[in-house]
């Protein structure tokens, strides 16, 4: 059976780029070019279990980035941000 979907039928992408060019979760939070709520974003998809490494749960791999990060380490820039003023 086939069946037409229109657009709002559709999944939607990943909001979320990926994170392109950061080496670490702080490098999010020092980027001027973000706005608070983009940081805020990309650093939750960072510490999401979709990014789990498989067999080492406390560290996160999030696409476009390098490597794999421990996860006290995105938390820990969550937690920044959220100190910043205006974010």
């Amino acid at each position: 059976m086939h069946m037409d979907l229109n657009a709002s039928d559709r999944a939607r992408p990943w909001p979320v780029r990926p994170a392109v060019g950061f080496l670490h979760p702080l490098e999010v939070v020092k980027d001027q070019d973000l706005e608070p709520v983009e940081k805020r974003e990309i650093l939750a998809a960072w510490a999401s279990d979709a990014s789990a490494v498989e067999h080492r749960p406390s560290h996160r791999w999030l696409l476009g980035t390098p490597a794999p990060v421990p996860l006290s380490e995105v938390l820990s820039a969550l937690s920044r941000l959220d100190r910043e003023p205006f974010s």
